[in-house]
């Protein structure tokens, strides 16, 4: 991994459901990721085993749900999913986007 991430040179890779993903950069105990979605698309709920979360949003909007409590998030803010808490969003937006940050890295995304 470079320790430069440039944006322009980083293709996104399609999950399917109107999501897509790049991996901005990682290290053994830390990985940050764009994540888009498209208006309407679902990031199902879900907890990790072992991952703490942070998910900013970067831009759009997402109705977001952490451990049973929903909020509606706008650009600039953020939720803290710790591992074995429930999580998960939907785009109110075409072109949401989120940064999520994860500890440590997700060895399934590489």
């Amino acid at each position: 991994m470079s320790s430069y991430f440039t944006n322009d040179d980083t293709r996104w890779t399609e999950l399917g459901d109107g999501i897509r993903r790049k991996i901005v950069g990682h290290t053994p105990q830390l990985m940050s990721v764009l994540v888009q979605f498209d208006r309407g698309a679902v990031g199902t709920p879900h907890a990790h085993e072992v991952h703490d979360q942070i998910a900013f949003v970067v831009s759009g909007s997402f109705e977001a749900t952490v451990g049973g409590v929903k909020r509606v998030l706008k650009v600039g803010d953020a939720f803290i999913a710790p591992h074995d808490v429930e999580h998960g969003v939907v785009a109110l937006e075409a072109g949401s986007t989120l940064l999520d940050q994860f500890s440590p890295r997700r060895e399934d995304y590489l």
